[in-house]
C-alpha cells in the first residue's frame, strides 16, 4: 500500500510546530534587556561592543549563545567568577532579556 501524501507530509509539520512552540519559551523582549543591561555595559560596553580587548564583545552574537553562555554560567557548566556572580540572580526570563537586547546590536568585527 501506498503511503499518501498526508502521512508522508506529518512529520515535517510535527516538526515544525514543535520549533513553533518551542520559540517564544527562550524568546527576550530587546527593550526589557536594554533596562537590565546597566551592570553588563560596564565590562561588555552599552551596546556588547567592549572597548578593551579584557571583556569580550557580545553585541550582534547569536541570541541563543549568549543565553546559553549565561545559562551554563548559572549551572557552573562555563568557570568564571565575574560571569558568574552577574548571572547568580537573574531568572531565566531576565537572561533571554539580556540576549535578546545584545543579539540586537550591531556587532564590531575589527582586529584589535
Amino acid at each position: 500500500m501506498k503511503p499518501n501524501r498526508v502521512s508522508l507530509a506529518a512529520p515535517s509539520v510535527l516538526a515544525a510546530l514543535a520549533l513553533v512552540l518551542a520559540a517564544p519559551a527562550q524568546a527576550g523582549d530587546p527593550l526589557r534587556g536594554k533596562e537590565k543591561s546597566q551592570v553588563c555595559a560596564a565590562c561588555h560596553g552599552a551596546d556588547g561592543n567592549s572597548p578593551t580587548p579584557e571583556f569580550p564583545r557580545i553585541g550582534g552574537q547569536h541570541q541563543d549563545y549568549l543565553l546559553q553562555a549565561m545559562l551554563d554560567y548559572k549551572a557552573g557548566k562555563r568557570k568564571n567568577p565575574i560571569m558568574a556572580a552577574q548571572v547568580e540572580s537573574l531568572s531565566t526570563a531576565d537572561m533571554s532579556d539580556l540576549a535578546a537586547w545584545f543579539a540586537s546590536q550591531r556587532g564590531l568585527y575589527v582586529k584589535r
